[in-house]
């Protein structure tokens, strides 16, 4: 199943995210390997591809997963978690109906 992966940042974590961002590509380049990535992508702070200094807001990632319980393992492991870049992560079930 099709789980979304919802992260939100911590005021004040560019540094950090900039940091882990390399260990962060990797398990997702992983995961689209594997055939189990949608998407996944940062949310620029401002209304702009490159934000700069204003940095993001979060990331959103839609990934399969065995069970919600796998999903939350993979998101509590990933490598904005351990820097602290994410105040919060939301995981749940998603149901892609477009494009099919």
């Amino acid at each position: 199943m099709l789980y979304a992966i919802i992260g939100r940042d911590r005021a004040g974590s560019l540094d950090a995210r900039l940091a882990a961002r390399p260990d962060h590509l990797a398990r997702l380049t992983a995961l689209q390997d594997e055939g189990r990535l949608i998407l996944a992508g940062p949310c620029p702070a401002i209304d702009a591809v490159d934000p700069g200094p204003a940095g993001f807001t979060g990331s959103l990632i839609v990934a399969e997963f065995a069970s919600l319980e796998a999903a939350r393992a993979w998101a509590d492991a990933d490598p904005y978690v351990a820097a602290g870049v994410y105040e919060a992560v939301e995981v749940k079930p998603f149901r892609k109906v477009l494009p099919a």
